[in-house]
């Protein structure tokens, strides 16, 4: 199995998920405001389990995945970034790809935790897969993600429908910057 880095930014700990995370990863995605623009559904506990088990996989047979995010002055869980293959019916396709994804919760929103954990993120993806394109879908009226995808690079290459909703499908090239 691929080793899951742990990985520190002046505030956060972005470490591999641990059993003990369940409780928080389970209200995180039960939040109807975390769910607002992914999905609009708040996960049950069954879903939460399985979307943290399916972070392993990802892991174990792709040699990347999504991380816990661990608030350094708290040691707090306040969310979750990474990347994932879901294998979408979108078009154009984006299989193949390090499709970026993240969660925060609400009571950190607004203080820059997103920016600096998918910096990270998407700073030790170029490092470890160089050659891989880099992804991310974003509901049209999902503001401060829209604008968190435009800082970290990430350019708007079609407006196309998921699951039945308009859908902005984002592109990062290798020559982006992360600011």
């Amino acid at each position: 199995m691929p080793d899951m880095p742990t990985i520190e930014t002046e505030r956060l700990i972005l470490r591999p998920h641990r059993l003990d995370d369940f409780d928080a990863c389970s209200a995180l995605w039960a939040d109807a405001d975390v769910v607002r623009h992914i999905g609009g559904t708040p996960s049950t506990r069954e879903q939460s389990w399985a979307r943290m088990i399916r972070y392993a996989g990802l892991w174990h047979h792709l040699g990347f995945g999504f991380l816990a995010i661990e608030e350094k002055s708290s040691g707090r869980f306040v969310g979750e970034a990474g990347f994932h293959e879901v294998l979408r019916d979108i078009v154009p396709s984006i299989e193949g790809t390090l499709e970026a994804g993240w969660a925060f919760s609400p009571s950190v929103h607004g203080r820059g935790y997103a920016t600096e954990a998918l910096q990270a993120m998407i700073g030790w993806a170029e490092a470890k897969l160089p050659d891989r394109r880099m992804t991310c879908i974003i509901a049209p009226e999902n503001a401060p993600s829209l604008r968190l995808a435009e800082k970290l690079g990430f350019r708007q290459i079609a407006v196309t429908t998921y699951s039945g909703k308009p859908t902005i499908l984002f592109e990062r090239s290798a020559e982006n910057s992360v600011a």
